[in-house]
């Protein structure tokens, strides 16, 4: 069972920037996609960016598009976000998440079993 664990939340002003950081034990991280969901208070969990097993796959929300880079260094068995352009729309709970199929490249919140605990993001106007 693979434990994924986030770090790099806080708070921000609008306009500016974090990088998220998720660390994964086990060796699975190395062989499966990865995505990032954000879910805000009384908002379902959504879909914010996804990578595959080598990196050479992403996609992204259109929310996020061209502010939100999502990457991996599986010799660090770690996953990031870098997001650029904060804006007061963005604050939420981040959450990286491993998918129950290695090669899923979907964006439903239910096809990911492992989950970490989430990292909050706040942005002040």
């Amino acid at each position: 069972q693979v434990q994924l664990i986030e770090s790099g939340g806080g708070l921000v002003q609008a306009g500016g920037s974090l990088r998220l950081s998720c660390a994964a034990s086990g060796r699975t991280f190395r062989t499966y996609a990865m995505g990032w969901f954000r879910q805000a208070p009384g908002k379902e969990r959504e879909f914010v960016a996804g990578i595959n097993y080598n990196g050479s796959y992403k996609d992204y929300a259109d929310s996020v598009k061209g502010r939100f880079t999502i990457s991996r260094d599986n010799a660090k068995n770690t996953m990031y976000l870098q997001m650029n352009s904060l804006k007061p729309e963005d604050p939420a709970v981040y959450y990286c998440a491993l998918p129950r199929d290695p090669y899923y490249y979907g964006k439903r919140a239910a096809d990911f079993g492992s989950w970490g605990q989430g990292d909050q993001v706040t942005v002040s106007s």
